[in-house]
């Protein structure tokens, strides 16, 4: 079986950081020292490199099936790799949408052949599908979410039908992931400002018309069902400050029944940056102003938003242009992901402790990930090398997303991904793949 040892690293792991080496054997960590002799290993010198605990993205659009002109689990999970992502979860609204358990499994047939990330698909659930959500396995499948579907073009997300998410959490002992906005806020919103510029509504309004309202009341309402029923609910992409101060943060992160995220474009852009990005920082939630960007990075630290995630999203450039009502929202994210979290602790901003937390650690226990998520003897060698000391700028040659394109273009990181691995294998290694190893299904605890 291969051996390899990481020597001299700076292990960043369960809240503190320290020096040492790291014995993989196949695809798990076998021992964590302070000097670990040859063994008749592979050595990969870390001195003055910092391993971390491979990202777990819980929220991205892969777009395959039915996409593949703007993205693919192959060219996507190729760009989360270089990001130091080492799995990810992908939501259900490709085409077609994965309403059944069996397009469900198709999708974990593509992954398992073409995917470099480890990987999980979320259950899709609308009005019609409700039992065959029902039947999802807890062991194999990351949850429920009707993410990105919609029950139909006059009908909104699960949100804003109370009735339905009744039924739902009253059933269901899946972990339910769902995107919380207001549709009638945002109608009401969208026509006045319609009577105002026509079709050609500013992009800066999108924080207007995608409102701190229309997020806040439609987060309250669903926080208010679920704690009836204290089932697994977990809120994608909280947007506003507002939002984020609904959640506790007293309760451990392995005993909380509700849980939410803040995404990376939420964290990093703010309504200032419209005038020069435009349709490129157009994202639903929308990114507000500075208060709600700089809230809830505090909110990440104090505990009451748990994770991080990307929300990545990819369009074509031509699918993000035209007018506001043209161009799509979403974007690519998950190659500069992590970067973007470093260059915000270079900034001291947030610690790589806290980072590692809310970008692997959490997410693990949240979804009751299986032997991922942690640096510890045992696990899967699900690890990334950062080099924090590599300074470079993202340019349309090195962006690996199908679309060609990131909202992060000119901007200069001054940390750089070094070595990724996934089950204990070198799948990137300084702008070079592994293209020969494809990642597993991820495993989960039965009981949410």
């Amino acid at each position: 079986m291969k051996r390899k040892i990481i020597k001299q690293a700076h292990v960043v792991n369960e809240g503190k950081t320290t020096v040492g080496d790291v014995l993989i054997v196949g695809e798990r960590i076998e021992n964590i020292s302070n000097n670990i002799s040859n063994q008749h290993a592979d050595i990969i010198d870390a001195e003055g490199l910092y391993l971390l605990p491979g990202v777990i993205d819980d929220q991205v659009h892969f777009r395959e099936p039915g996409l593949t002109h703007k993205a693919s689990i192959y060219s996507e999970s190729k760009a989360a790799v270089a990001g130091g992502i080492t799995a990810f979860m992908d939501m259900p609204n490709t085409i077609p949408n994965t309403l059944t358990q069996e397009l469900l499994e198709e999708k974990y047939n593509i992954a398992s052949q073409s995917s470099l990330a480890n990987f999980s698909f979320f259950m899709g659930i609308n009005q019609n599908n409700l039992e065959e959500a029902l039947k999802t396995d807890n062991e194999n499948v990351c949850g429920i979410t009707d993410d990105g579907l919609y029950f139909n073009n006059e009908k909104g997300i699960l949100a804003n039908h109370p009735e339905f998410l009744e039924k739902l959490f009253s059933r269901t002992n899946s972990l339910v992931a769902l995107h919380s906005e207001d549709d009638a806020i945002i109608a009401t919103n969208t026509m006045n400002f319609r009577q105002l510029y026509g079709d050609n509504i500013p992009f800066s309004v999108h924080p207007k018309i995608r409102s701190e309202e229309a997020c806040f009341a439609s987060t309250r309402r669903v926080l208010e069902i679920s704690k009836k029923h204290n089932n697994r609910l977990h809120l994608f992409h909280i947007s506003t400050l507002a939002e984020a101060n609904l959640f506790d943060n007293q309760t451990p992160i392995h005993e909380k029944r509700i849980t939410a995220e803040a995404c990376i474009h939420h964290l990093w852009f703010s309504e200032k940056n419209y005038e020069k990005l435009g349709a490129k920082i157009k994202w639903n939630p929308a990114i507000k102003n500075e208060e709600d960007k700089n809230g809830l990075l505090l909110a990440l630290k104090e505990g009451k938003l748990d994770i991080i995630a990307t929300d990545h999203a990819p369009h074509t450039l031509q699918e993000k242009s035209g007018n506001y009502f043209q161009a799509l929202s979403g974007g690519p994210m998950v190659q500069h992901a992590l970067p973007a979290m470093l260059e915000l602790f270079h900034l001291g901003l947030i610690s790589l402790e806290k980072i590692v937390e809310k970008m692997s650690h959490n997410v693990a226990a949240i979804y009751r990930i299986k032997e991922r998520g942690y640096i510890r003897e045992g696990y899967y060698a699900d690890l990334v090398l950062v080099n924090l000391k590599s300074n470079w700028e993202v340019t349309t040659e090195n962006i690996l997303y199908k679309c060609q394109w990131s909202p992060f273009e000119n901007q200069f990181f001054k940390s750089k991904i070094a070595k990724t691995f996934v089950n204990g294998n070198v799948v990137y290694d300084s702008g070079f793949f592994n293209k020969y190893t494809h990642g597993k299904r991820l495993k989960f605890s039965k009981s949410r």
